[in-house]
């Protein structure tokens, strides 16, 4: 079985992206000489190689447990590295265990935290603040994959070790952008007054009006219609009117602190490699007898990822 966390739905698919130096000009998108014309993303899945795809880091996965079931998000440090480190301490001390979904907001975000705020709950060592990490270095960031296509929102996108990432050369800064099924950090108006004890998902439109606005600690890789499909809240910006409405968690933990037979064995398609090379030609322009018109373009938010299950056909 393969998951598209992009669409929540089965796909059988798979992806990777050859390497660019950092500040590398657009490369050239060449589909496998093995591939018919006009491949679809299927043909690219069943072209992919097992080098082709990278099991999760149990150290940078973590599991949100609601009633529907498991919500699987990986971290990206590179790009936030004290505010994920502070979510991975929050975790540890089980801050967000009895915690709730306050907020569904249509074509916007799912937001969690602690839905009362006269009595918040206490962080033993976690912090509740931090810095925001809008942006990070360039030169940190050392795979780049670079899309061929423009882009509105910065000079560069494509993908950073699995993540759609944009990056502004004459600024020196990279960034994680604000696409569907992206994990970022709540915050209020102060730059600091966000460190983890409130996150979101976006569940609608790519608003990419976000990049370096908000910090960006990961994406969601399995899970997405358990909170795409979630009731939308009433109240304004979609908070839920009263707290029974609220979704309560369960638990969050980390991959690596749950026994293996209980974690889940997914892997993602690797965006450094070839077989992504031909998963995005077939994006690009729409494989197979249904599509007449094709766009010749990728936006980084319509880039899928494919997910796949350990051992599934």
């Amino acid at each position: 079985m393969y998951l598209h966390p992009l669409s929540g739905l089965t796909l059988a698919t798979a992806l990777g992206l050859a390497q660019l130096p950092a500040l590398a000009a657009p490369v050239q998108i060449k589909a496998p000489a093995e591939l018919p014309a006009r491949a679809t993303i299927a043909d690219a899945v069943k072209a992919s190689k097992p080098s082709d795809w990278r099991p999760l880091d149990p150290e940078n996965t973590l599991y949100l447990e609601i009633p529907a079931g498991r919500v699987v998000l990986e971290l990206a440090p590179d790009f936030a590295p004290k505010h994920v480190a502070n979510i991975k301490a929050l975790v540890a001390e089980q801050y967000y265990d009895g915690l709730a979904i306050t907020r569904a907001q249509d074509n916007w975000v799912v937001q969690w935290g602690d839905p009362d705020e006269k009595n918040p709950k206490s962080i033993q060592h976690a912090q509740r603040t931090l810095p925001g990490e809008f942006t990070v270095p360039l030169k940190g960031i050392k795979n780049f994959t670079r899309l061929p296509d423009g882009d509105g929102y910065a000079p560069q996108v494509g993908h950073s070790n699995g993540f759609p990432s944009a990056r502004d050369p004459k600024s020196g800064t990279a960034w994680l952008t604000h696409c569907y099924a992206t994990l970022g950090v709540g915050r209020d108006n102060a730059s600091d007054s966000g460190g983890g004890t409130e996150l979101y998902v976006v569940i609608g439109q790519s608003p990419r009006h976000l990049d370096r606005d908000i910090t960006v600690v990961g994406r969601v890789v399995a899970g997405m219609p358990l909170l795409s499909t979630l009731p939308r809240g009433t109240a304004p910006m979609g908070f839920y009117d009263s707290p029974d409405k609220n979704v309560p968690i369960k638990a969050i933990r980390l991959a690596a602190s749950v026994p293996l037979a209980q974690r889940a064995n997914l892997e993602v398609m690797r965006t450094d490699s070839a077989a992504y090379q031909a998963v995005l030609e077939a994006q690009r322009h729409r494989g197979g007898p249904w599509s007449k018109v094709t766009a010749g373009h990728i936006d980084v938010c319509n880039a899928p990822i494919p997910v796949r299950e350990v051992g599934s056909k």
